[in-house]
């Protein structure tokens, strides 16, 4: 089978952990040994989140003094898919010897007319308080919004419509190699009227990229890998009750938080619905039950999984 697996943010940073290098590396570690079992039987690629790197860098570059502006967000976004990127090639490398890694540096097309960069809604950065964001506001030409108690920058979120190098990516998989891509969404550029791409200050969703990235590759599942075991239905509540097989109709009946399950469950159900083949919410600890419909929150068109078939067989 050709896996797509988005990881998600807990891979690289759980809830807690001090954003340092070592703290993240020895994540990425045990990710990858979760994985490496599926590798040894399937195509795999790996997508994987970025918000908390990219946080560390923006605030880095605003407080450095020889820069007269911080780094625009695409090019943070570059910066930490190079850096997560080669700690996942490397951990792959060492625990899956004589395989071919690649990671790549991935550019997401999404529409200059895209409604979104006229309501900027997705909050990045630290918290300020209301006279600080104004102010942060009108210095840097930032859009900020009350997040609960407190003020945060907004950026636009675009729909992704394609990742630019997916040609690329599919070149690899033919030849045997991972893929580490599209890393936390990758990086949003627009197309100008000579046909020339432009980074844009935005940020798109790694899961809808995902799922996007895994129907352009004809992938046979896509795994969305998470901190939770399943997809709770009534979550938080006293009724919450967990999630094993669904459809993509079912699960849009039901509700869940916009700003953490919500994204996941529209990209399973994106997937589903466009290549009749099979997409999971889980947990990253059980990759290997996930595929094989032993564990998460399975997806497909009728709500019934049967598990990958064995190596060699169609």
């Amino acid at each position: 089978m050709r896996v797509v697996v988005a990881l998600g943010g807990n891979a690289l940073l759980k809830r807690g952990d001090r954003p340092d290098a070592s703290v993240q590396l020895a994540n990425v570690r045990r990710a990858v040994a979760a994985l490496a079992p599926l590798a040894e039987e399937h195509e795999l690629v790996v997508t994987h989140g970025n918000g908390p790197q990219v946080g560390v860098l923006a605030l880095q570059s605003a407080a450095d003094p020889a820069l007269s502006c911080p780094y625009p967000f695409d090019v943070l976004g570059a910066e930490t898919q190079g850096m997560i990127g080669y700690w996942l090639l490397q951990s792959l490398q060492n625990s899956l010897p004589g395989r071919q890694v690649c990671a790549l540096i991935n550019q997401t097309l999404v529409s200059v007319a895209d409604p979104a960069f006229g309501d900027p809604t997705k909050f990045v950065g630290q918290v300020y308080d209301e006279p600080t964001a104004k102010r942060l506001a009108q210095e840097r030409g930032w859009t900020v919004r009350r997040d609960g108690e407190h003020w945060r920058r907004v950026v636009p979120s675009p729909l992704p419509q394609r990742i630019v190098e997916t040609r690329l990516i599919r070149q690899l998989l033919d030849q045997g190699a991972i893929a580490v891509c599209a890393g936390g969404g990758g990086v949003p550029v627009v197309r100008d009227e000579q046909g020339l791409l432009t980074g844009v200050e935005a940020v798109v969703d790694k899961d809808l990229t995902a799922a996007l990235l895994a129907e352009a590759l004809e992938a046979d599942a896509l795994l969305l890998l998470t901190d939770v075991p399943r997809v709770m239905r009534g979550y938080g509540t006293p009724r919450a009750r967990e999630i094993r097989n669904s459809t993509p109709a079912a699960l849009r009946a039901e509700e869940f938080p916009a700003g953490s399950m919500g994204p996941k469950v529209e990209a399973v159900c994106r997937f589903v619905e466009l290549t009749g083949d099979m997409a999971a919410i889980g947990s990253l600890d059980e990759v290997v039950g996930i595929l094989a419909g032993r564990a998460g929150t399975i997806v497909t068109p009728s709500g019934a999984y049967s598990g990958a078939p064995a190596k060699g067989m169609s």
